[in-house]
C-alpha cells in the first residue's frame, strides 16, 4: 500500500513539474498550454505509458471541482468597474446566446450527420459553453479594449451555469419529466437562486474577513477560497446553480477591500493553474486515441457549424439591444474559445450511459484540440484585421509580493504601541539606513504616504521597504528608537534583539 502511494506521488510530482515547465515552452511556441496538458495525459495513458483510466463519473466529479476553482479565480480577478458596463451583454450571451447556439448546432449535426435529435442537441449544449481557463489565459496577453475583454471573461464565467443545467436535462432523455414550460421555469429558478446564494456568500465573506483578525496572513486566501466553495455547496444543496454562485461570490470578494488582497489573488491564481493542469491531464487520460480518427469528421462538421453559423448568430441575437458595432461582434464571435469545459460536460452523458455518448466525447475532444489551435493562434491577427485592438491600452499586470524578492527587498511592518519612544518622533528622525524607507502609515483606519516631517503617534502602523542588505540594520535602528527615542545613539542604544 505504501509502495503504491510512493509511486503515485512520484508520477504525480513528475507530471506536475513537467506541466509547469510546459507553460514556458508553450508560450514561446504560441501553443495554448491546455493542449500540452491534454497531450501529456495521452502520453501517460493507455496508449503511452500504459496507465488505464476510464472512470467517466470520477472524471466528471473531479472536473466539476476543478471548474469551481477556475471560475472562482475568474470572479476574484474580475474588476467590477469594467464588469458592470458589460453585465447585460454577458448575461444575454450566457442565456439567449446559449439557446441559439444549441439549436443551430443541433440542427446542423442532425441534418448533416444524421444524428437523432437528443444526441444532436447534446452536441449543441456541450459546445455552447466558452471555457474560462482558455479565455482568461489568452485574452490577458492581448491589448484589447477593456469592454471586449470584460465581455468575454464575464460570459465564460457565467455561461457554465445554464449550460450544465441544460446538458443534465438533455442527458435524462425524452419525454421530459415535466412540461417544457415547467423545465424552463426550473432553469430560471436555479440561475436566480444561484446568483442569490453567491451574493449572500460573498457578502458574508466580506464582512467576516474585514472584521476578523486571523493570526496568519496565509489564512486569508484559504478563507476566501473556502467561501467560494461554500457558495457552490449551498447552491447545489438548495438545487440552485452552484457555478453561478461561485462566480458571483468571487466577484464580490475580489472587489472588496480585504486584508492581504494581493496574497489572495496570487493564491487563487496558483490554485487555478493547479486545477487546470490536473483537469487537462485527467481528460487526456480518459480519451482513447485509437478512436479519435473516427471522430474527426463529426468534430469538423460541428466545429464549422459552431464557428461560422451558431456563434455569430448567438452574438448578433444577444448584442441586438446593446451598442456593439459589427467589428466588435465579429471579434466576439471568433474569440468564443472552447477548452476543457466542453470536454468535462461531455462526461455527463457518458456517465449516465446516453447512447453514442462515447462518440460525442471523442468528437468534442478532437474539436477542442483543432479549434483551440486555430482560434487561439489567430486572435491577435484577427483583432488587428478587424481594427479592435487598443495599442495604447496598458497590458494586464499582476502585482504581488514576488517583485520584492526579485529586487532583493523586504517589506517590514511596525506598530507603535503604548509606551514606545517612537511616538512623537518625526519620520526623518528615524535615521534609517540608505536603502530603507517608510512608504505608508496607517492611522485611524486611513493610510497615507508620510513626509519627512510626519510625526508618529501611538497606534500607527508603518510599512517599511528595505533592501536585503540593510534589513537587519533597519530593524536594529527601529528597536533602538522605540527604546530610547530619537537620541538612542547618544545613549548608546544599539537596538540589539534582547529582552529588557
Amino acid at each position: 500500500m505504501t509502495h503504491n502511494l510512493d509511486v503515485a506521488l512520484l508520477v504525480g510530482a513528475a507530471v506536475l513539474l513537467v506541466a509547469i515547465g510546459a507553460v514556458r515552452f508553450s508560450t514561446r511556441l504560441g501553443v495554448p498550454s491546455l493542449l500540452v496538458y491534454l497531450a501529456l495525459g495521452m502520453v501517460i495513458g493507455r496508449s503511452g505509458l500504459g496507465i488505464r483510466f476510464d472512470d467517466a463519473e470520477l472524471t466528471r466529479m473531479l472536473g466539476f471541482c476543478a471548474l469551481i476553482v477556475i471560475i472562482a479565480e475568474g470572479g476574484l480577478t474580475a474588476r467590477w468597474s469594467t464588469l458592470r458596463p458589460v453585465l447585460g451583454l454577458a448575461t444575454a450571451l450566457s442565456t439567449v446566446g446559449v439557446l441559439v447556439s444549441i439549436l443551430v448546432v443541433g440542427f446542423a449535426v442532425h441534418l448533416l450527420l444524421g444524428l437523432d435529435w437528443r444526441l444532436a442537441l447534446l452536441y449543441g449544449a456541450v459546445l455552447s459553453s466558452t471555457d474560462a481557463a482558455a479565455v482568461f489565459a489568452t485574452l490577458r496577453r492581448l491589448r484589447l479594449p477593456p469592454r471586449l475583454v470584460a465581455t468575454l471573461e464575464a460570459e465564460s464565467g457565467m455561461n457554465d451555469a445554464p449550460v450544465v443545467l441544460l446538458v443534465v436535462l438533455l442527458s435524462r432523455g425524452f419525454p421530459l419529466a415535466h412540461p417544457w414550460w415547467y423545465e424552463l421555469l426550473l432553469v430560471g429558478y436555479e440561475l436566480a437562486a444561484g446568483a442569490a446564494v453567491g451574493f449572500a456568500a460573498g457578502y458574508l465573506g466580506r464582512l467576516a474577513l474585514r472584521r476578523a483578525a486571523l493570526p496568519s496572513a496565509g489564512l486569508y486566501p484559504i478563507a476566501v477560497v473556502g467561501f467560494t466553495v461554500l457558495a457552490y455547496a449551498v447552491g447545489a444543496s438548495v438545487h440552485a446553480s452552484g457555478f453561478l454562485a461561485v462566480y458571483v461570490a468571487g466577484v464580490l470578494l475580489g472587489n472588496a477591500r480585504l486584508p492581504h488582497r494581493q496574497a489572495i489573488l496570487g493564491f487563487a491564481d496558483g490554485l487555478a493553474w493547479l486545477a487546470q493542469i490536473g483537469l487537462f491531464v485527467l481528460l487526456g487520460l480518459l480519451v482513447t486515441p485509437a478512436r479519435l480518427d473516427e471522430a474527426i469528421l463529426p468534430a469538423v462538421v460541428a466545429g464549422l457549424a459552431l464557428l461560422f453559423v451558431a456563434r455569430p448568430l448567438s452574438v448578433a441575437a444577444s448584442a441586438l439591444p446593446f451598442r456593439f458595432g459589427v467589428r466588435e461582434q465579429a471579434f466576439l464571435s471568433w474569440a468564443g474559445l472552447r477548452g476543457a469545459v466542453p470536454i468535462v460536460l461531455a462526461t455527463i452523458p457518458l456517465s449516465t450511459r446516453v447512447p453514442d455518448a462515447d462518440r460525442l466525447f471523442d468528437s468534442v475532444f478532437v474539436l477542442v484540440v483543432i479549434f483551440t489551435l486555430v482560434q487561439a493562434g489567430t486572435l491577435a491577427p484577427v483583432a488587428r484585421r478587424l481594427r479592435v485592438t487598443a495599442p495604447a491600452e496598458a497590458a494586464e499586470i499582476r502585482v504581488e509580493t514576488a517583485p520584492l524578492e526579485r529586487m532583493r527587498a523586504d517589506l517590514l511592518q511596525l506598530e507603535v504601541p503604548d509606551g514606545s519612544r517612537l511616538a512623537g518622533v518625526h519620520v526623518d528622525e528615524l535615521r534609517l539606513p540608505l536603502g530603507a524607507s517608510v512608504t505608508l502609515v496607517l492611522r485611524d483606519g486611513t493610510g497615507f504616504v508620510p513626509g519627512p516631517d510626519t510625526r508618529l503617534k501611538v497606534g500607527d502602523s508603518l510599512l517599511i521597504v528595505a533592501t536585503a542588505g540593510v534589513r537587519d540594520e533597519t530593524e536594529r535602528r527601529l528597536r533602538a528608537v522605540s527604546r530610547r527615542g530619537r537620541l538612542a545613539r547618544w545613549f548608546g542604544e544599539s537596538g540589539d534583539d534582547r529582552s529588557d
